[in-house]
């Protein structure tokens, strides 16, 4: 509010508002360090909006328009949906009744002028009390998210709540997990903290560009585009460009998203552009590939008058030749694939599905490579093509799962 206040580009805003948001909220958080008239100007502009002023009100309205136009840009790239979007803001008229109704129950007490919960009870949390209100009255991020869990229980009445943040804030979800059910001790709703490690760079230094700032998500699935583009035109130089753009699209996305589900998301992770984006390997790109081989068979096949793929169904199941080692250990490896979902579900770590999906492409080579389709005798030709259909089916609910497409051409 400060730097909007004072120091704000309306040109630059005009341009890239996101940008200009981030230089604004970047100058003035050094000024804080430095100077402390600035830090007492923002916190009060802040006790100001979050008590209601109009002009606060109208500035931190705009601000919100503007990044969730470039926020939904991003989403629809990533083919990610939301059904309900509220903001932080939504909240602020229900703070004073989360501290004022924590303070009636005995949970909350004053402190130094502040409000806050204390732990002694928690030998994780002793000595470590969580502020729910400042000493100038300013709410911080813990009464907002009481606000938010009160919120959601009232409306949703959810079985669980997920939250993804990096592992900086785990002591906070273990304070406002425990303050919660002290709150509301009959509420059966599970809560989450799903953390993860941090994006390094080859050199093991934090993930930043050339210049030192922070990697943009927009520039960096820009550039996973264009180099999938250039690896599909390397590959398969035939296509027409606007073929080649939309696969490079579908690879480069998928190969972002793999490589950031791939590691035990509890780990720090290196980034390198030469292993997402490699044929070869536990990567997106192999897997993608793999599932086109599968393709390419029944479009061989197709030609030569062999039935299409589909006819595989719950109620109409081929008799299965397994007639090979091969055969046995993809047939195996299929039979897991819900089981694999149900951990990645219970214990949220998709890194189990990566594998499992890698496992499943690395069986079909094998099988592939031994085993004749098209050219072999029934019925072990049917059979196999029944190995091949599942074998593609699974790849491509995986990696839709994992939020990637699978294309029928690479």
């Amino acid at each position: 509010l400060v730097g909007w206040k004072e120091q704000l580009d309306p040109a630059g805003l005009a341009a890239d508002p996101l940008a200009e948001m981030e230089r604004l909220y970047i100058a003035v958080n050094r000024a804080c360090e430095t100077d402390p008239a600035t830090l007492e100007r923002a916190r009060q502009e802040l006790v100001k909006l979050q008590r209601g002023d109009p002009e606060n009100l109208a500035i931190w309205h705009e601000m919100i328009h503007r990044s969730q136009d470039q926020f939904d840009t991003i989403y629809r790239r990533l083919g990610v949906r939301f059904d309900h979007t509220l903001g932080e803001s939504f909240y602020n008229p229900r703070l004073q009744e989360v501290v004022r109704d924590l303070r009636d129950q005995g949970l909350a007490r004053a402190s130094e002028g502040a409000i806050a919960v204390f732990f002694d009870d928690v030998p994780e949390l002793k000595g470590q009390p969580a502020l729910i209100q400042k000493s100038d009255g300013a709410a911080n991020y813990m009464t907002t998210d009481l606000a938010t869990l009160a919120y959601r229980l009232q409306t949703w009445n959810p079985d669980q709540i997920i939250y993804v943040t990096d592992a900086r804030q785990q002591l906070h979800f273990k304070q406002l997990f425990t303050i919660f059910h002290r709150w509301h001790p009959q509420a059966r709703c599970r809560l989450a903290h799903v953390w993860f490690g941090a994006i390094l760079a080859e050199d093991g230094k934090p993930f930043k560009t050339r210049s030192g700032e922070n990697v943009k998500l927009a520039d960096l699935l820009d550039e996973a585009e264009e180099r999938a583009f250039r690896l599909v035109s390397e590959k398969n130089p035939d296509l027409d460009e606007g073929r080649r753009r939309e696969i490079g699209r579908l690879v480069g996305l998928g190969a972002v998203k793999y490589a950031d589900l791939l590691p035990n998301r509890q780990s720090d992770y290196v980034f390198s552009w030469d292993k997402m984006l490699a044929l070869n390997g536990n990567t997106a790109p192999y897997l993608q590939y793999a599932h086109t081989r599968i393709r390419s068979i029944f479009r061989k096949g197709a030609a030569a008058g062999a039935p299409p793929p589909g006819g595989i169904s719950a109620g109409r199941l081929p008799v299965f030749v397994l007639a090979t080692a091969a055969e046995v250990a993809l047939a195996k490896h299929l039979l897991n694939f819900g089981l694999v979902l149900e951990a990645v579900i219970g214990e949220h770590r998709p890194n189990y599905l990566c594998n499992y999906l890698y496992d499943l492409a690395g069986r079909f080579t094998a099988f592939y490579e031994i085993c004749p389709v098209l050219k072999a005798s029934e019925p072990e030709r049917s059979s196999r093509l029944a190995l091949c259909e599942l074998t593609g089916r699974v790849l491509a609910q995986g990696l839709a799962v994992l939020g990637i497409e699978a294309p029928e051409q690479m």
